[in-house]
C-alpha cells in the first residue's frame, strides 16, 4: 500500500488561545481560508463532519478536538484503503507569547501513487497559503487584542 506524507509549520506572532480562535471558526473559511472552502458539522471525537478542500468534499471522522491544541481527523474516499488521509492541525505553545502551526497529512491507499503529484505540488502549496493566512489573521487579532 502506497503512503504519502505532507508536513508543513509556521511560526506565528500570537498566541495559542488567538491562533485557535482563528483556526476554529469554521464559518469563517469562506472567507479567508484558500485551501479549506468550508467546513460543516460539530467537531466531536468519533463523529464526522463535512469538509470541501482542495477542489474535493468528504465527511472524514474526527480523533481529537483539543482546545488551543489540536484538531485531527481521518477521511477516505469511497471505501478505506483507497486514498485515505489523516489530517492534523497543531498549535505548539512557544511559550514567549508566540505559537508555531503544524499542519500536517498521512496519506495512504492504492491511489496514493496516483495521486502524489497533484498531492506534491498543489496539496502542500494549499497547506502553505492556508498557514500564511492563519499566520496573517492570528497576528491581526493579537494586535487588536494588545492595544
Amino acid at each position: 500500500m502506497a503512503q504519502k506524507e505532507i508536513k508543513t509549520a509556521i511560526h506565528i506572532n500570537a498566541t495559542p488561545q488567538t491562533v485557535w480562535q482563528v483556526l476554529s471558526n469554521f464559518p469563517e473559511y469562506a472567507n479567508w481560508n484558500p485551501f479549506i472552502k468550508s467546513v460543516e458539522g460539530d467537531f466531536i471525537e468519533g463523529q464526522k463532519v463535512k469538509i470541501n478542500a482542495g477542489g474535493m468534499t468528504f465527511k472524514p471522522k474526527v480523533l481529537v478536538f483539543e482546545q488551543h491544541k489540536e484538531i485531527r481527523w481521518i477521511g477516505k474516499l469511497i471505501v478505506k484503503g483507497l486514498f485515505d488521509g489523516e489530517h492534523l492541525f497543531e498549535i505548539i505553545d512557544n511559550k514567549d507569547g508566540t505559537s508555531t502551526f503544524k499542519q500536517e497529512e498521512k496519506f495512504n491507499g492504492l491511489l496514493v501513487g496516483l495521486f502524489k503529484k497533484k498531492l506534491d505540488s498543489e496539496t502542500t502549496e494549499g497547506f502553505k497559503e492556508m498557514n500564511q493566512k492563519l499566520k496573517e489573521l492570528s497576528e491581526k487579532l493579537n494586535t487588536v487584542a494588545i492595544q
